[in-house]
């Protein structure tokens, strides 16, 4: 029956598809051309665009539509141009709302916000025209910053933070913006005397109310603004010579901890100054240099309540880390990672306490043919790990339109330890992998990768390859991953050893013209296979995601239904949250139904309901959120995870945890902020408080106040850790 109805919504699904004949189109042969002027007069970032030069300058406004329908007429207008002189290149834009004011949609003043929750304008250059990557610099109507990295159109470093400023106005009929870029923060090739410089760019837009998505020039929906092949020339620049250039970012800090544990307490006072140096060495090659590095104001991670067979991966928040990050090899997805910068810093596993990091170093060179990176790190002793030293290596060469290969190398070293009794460990890895574009909507990507455990003399494999047609009407694809017992990369991720995994699978893209308040609805499914790598012949798992209902609206809510048919052969020791699974093979079915009401408004809704039959029992999971932002400035979440099993293991086991988090954001401005959350998990009676005030008192320069607070009373021995930390940095760029 469940299969009938499946079959009949792609029937459905297939005729409105043929209402809908827009589709990928390729690159222009001869781009647009985008003519930047020089400023006759000093220019004022203050988001009014009243100097003369603005009006000598030649507007852009012949933007495309993206969403919710490619092409034609669109409601949202945008103008941009483009002043340069000799230290800046200057972008202003006027993007019309006929309610002006009353129009506008930002949830917050954070920097890096949300992309899909704000009214957004946004630029993105590639200045070296690699049309493998680009530098992104975004802002709200209220003048928060985003600035990103994007490489192939695949990979986002939203963490990559540069040296520019942006003021905005808000009008009657919609907003200013004005940035100001110094060419210092970029990195473009020299041009010969007497020639102008030539750089690839693109302007998007998004006007939230309607989920308008406009971009200049022309760019395929089933692509980003960051598809930089699709870019039109920017002319006219004259700039100055490049020249190396240095940006120090030094810091000071204070921090007192208190622990206690099996009934004593400790209290521990540190200062410590440390700091960053980066060195733009020629446009092509920066190096990067820390000492005594420090992340005390880095997000903390979420708790988790995992019922799965797998690690749970926990995304690296530590700044200096996370840019650059899509260089390394496997950097896009989080099943097999060789490299994953979250093993530093830490004396074990991902959650293990801290170690302090004595000092590193990171290169990259990159240009149209080829990039080449490098890190090394060393962490210091600790009362539990020895030292260590860290070091990868890479190298990826660019061929043809869009395509790539590379190798990557790892080791790690942990040294001997007399005081721990502990003898050196060394650990390799060996990568290899690429990227092929065979057509602009075709991807095909591969990684192969050998680990080596000196000590033991034992060596292990890893593999991925994926291929996918990413069209505007249709995605499908194939994944095939696999991990031996043996393979071990002591400076990476894997997510599970010993198994073949293949994920096929795919969904229809419809946009049904008669339905408008219909953005897509996306019915498909998708395939988890799993067997072991030792023995291929042998089951693990496997389920059937089916979505018939995937449905994303006009004004930015959505709604699903998933089945989950899944079968499992548990053969091994399995006790997830505590309750023992006897070893055996079950059959069970999920359902599951999400949804979220438009999260651009000033309050919204997000729910989860998963409810069926788990392992022998049945399990219902119910999760809800909660936010409410009456203006910009201010801004209440709450989160709520209940998990309900019954008649569960071998035991038939009974058990419920609620996992509850609230959180609260306040700001003056985009520069001066308060952040705080707590949350509470029942499972083992864990608080956790984290209250943060950053000031970023002149460009990239902060003053950072945090308070964290844990606490674990489930334990035998109850457990409390409180952190208060001062920490100020200063940056220059010379």
């Amino acid at each position: 029956m469940k299969g009938n109805f499946f079959f009949g919504l792609l029937l459905l699904s297939t005729g409105l598809l043929a209402q809908n004949t827009e589709g990928n189109f390729p690159p222009p042969d001869n781009p647009p051309e985008i003519r930047a002027i020089r400023t006759t007069s000093p220019i004022r970032i203050d988001g009014i665009l009243n100097e003369a030069d603005w009006d000598r300058a030649v507007p852009t406004s012949n933007f495309f539509r993206m969403e919710p329908r490619q092409g034609g007429d669109y409601k949202y207008r945008t103008e941009v141009r483009i002043l340069f002189d000799d230290k800046n290149l200057y972008v202003g834009a006027f993007c019309q709302d006929s309610l002006g004011r009353k129009g506008i949609r930002v949830q917050d003043l954070r920097r890096d916000f949300a992309w899909n929750e704000n009214d957004i304008f946004g630029i993105q250059l590639d200045p070296q025209n690699l049309k493998q990557f680009a530098v992104a610099f975004q802002t709200t109507p209220f003048g928060n910053q985003r600035d990103l990295q994007n490489f192939n159109d695949s990979v986002t470093d939203n963490d990559w933070n540069a040296l520019w400023s942006v003021r905005t106005s808000r009008t009657e009929d919609g907003f200013y913006a004005e940035f100001a870029i110094p060419f210092k923060s970029l990195r473009y090739d020299a041009v010969a005397k007497g020639e102008k410089a030539e750089w690839g760019v693109t302007f998007n837009r998004l006007a939230r109310r309607d989920y308008e998505i406009t971009v200049f020039p022309a760019i395929p929906q089933s692509f980003s603004p960051y598809r930089m092949t699709y870019a039109a020339r920017l002319t006219g620049l004259e700039l100055p010579d490049p020249s190396a250039n240095v940006r120090v970012e030094p810091y000071s800090l204070y921090q007192n901890e208190e622990r206690t544990a099996d009934g004593r307490t400790i209290n521990e006072s540190d200062f410590k100054l440390g700091g960053d140096i980066k060195w733009a060495v020629n446009p092509n090659t920066v190096v990067d240099f820390t000492f005594n590095t420090d992340f005390a104001q880095a997000d903390v991670d979420r708790a988790v309540n995992n019922l799965e067979r797998f690690n749970i991966f926990f995304p690296e928040r530590r700044q200096f880390f996370l840019e650059n990050s899509g260089i390394w090899a496997g950097g896009r997805q989080t099943s097999i990672r060789p490299f994953f910068s979250r093993r530093i810093g830490l004396q074990g596993n991902f959650n293990a306490a801290p170690a302090r990091i004595d000092a590193g170093t990171r290169f990259t060179v990159r240009d149209e043919k080829k990039a080449i990176a490098g890190l090394y790190m060393h962490q210091a002793e600790t009362q539990n790990s020895a030292a260590a030293n860290f070091a990868v290596a890479r190298y990826l060469r660019n061929y043809g339109r869009e395509n790539n290969i590379g190798i990557m190398v790892t080791h790690r070293l942990d040294e001997a330890s007399g005081a721990l009794g502990l003898s050196t460990q060394n650990n390799s890895t060996v990568t290899v992998d690429g990227l092929i574009r065979p057509s602009s909507i075709w991807s095909l990507v591969y990684l192969a990768s050998a680990s080596i455990d000196h000590e033991q003399n034992r060596a292990g494999f890893a593999g991925r390859f994926f291929a996918g047609r990413s069209a505007n009407n249709s995605y499908w694809g194939w994944v095939t991953e696999a991990t031996t017992g043996n393979y071990n990369p002591a400076m990476g991720f894997i997510r599970q050893t010993n198994v073949i995994r293949h994920n096929p699978g795919g969904y229809l893209i419809l946009r049904p013209k008669k339905l408008p308040w219909i953005r897509r609805w996306d019915p498909g499914f998708f395939v988890d296979y799993y067997h072991d790598a030792s023995d291929p012949g042998k089951f693990q798992q496997a389920n059937i995601w089916l979505f018939p209902v995937w449905i994303f609206f006009t004004d930015g809510s959505f709604l699903s239904y998933s089945i989950f048919p899944t079968w499992q052969n548990i053969n091994f020791d399995f006790a997830p949250l505590g309750v023992q699974i006897a070893q055996d093979d079950y059959y069970y079915t999920r359902h599951e139904i999400r949804f979220n009401t438009d999260q651009s408004k000033k309050w919204s809704l997000s729910g989860q309901l998963e409810w069926g039959t788990f392992y022998n029992g049945k399990r219902e999971r119910v999760t809800s959120g909660v936010r409410i932002a009456p203006n910009p400035k201010m801004a209440f979440t709450f989160d709520y995870e209940y998990n309900r099993l019954r008649d569960l293991g071998e035991l038939n086991s009974n058990l419920e945890t609620h996992l509850s988090t609230f959180g609260a954001r306040f700001a003056a401005n985009p520069r001066l902020q308060l952040s705080s959350f707590y949350q509470y998990n029942t499972f083992d009676e864990q608080g956790r408080w984290n209250v943060r005030l950053s000031w970023e008192y002149q460009p990239l320069s902060f003053l950072y106040l945090v308070f964290n607070n844990t606490r674990i009373s489930g334990l035998e021995n109850p457990f409390e850790q409180q952190q208060t930390i001062a920490k100020i940095t200063f940056m220059k760029q010379f």
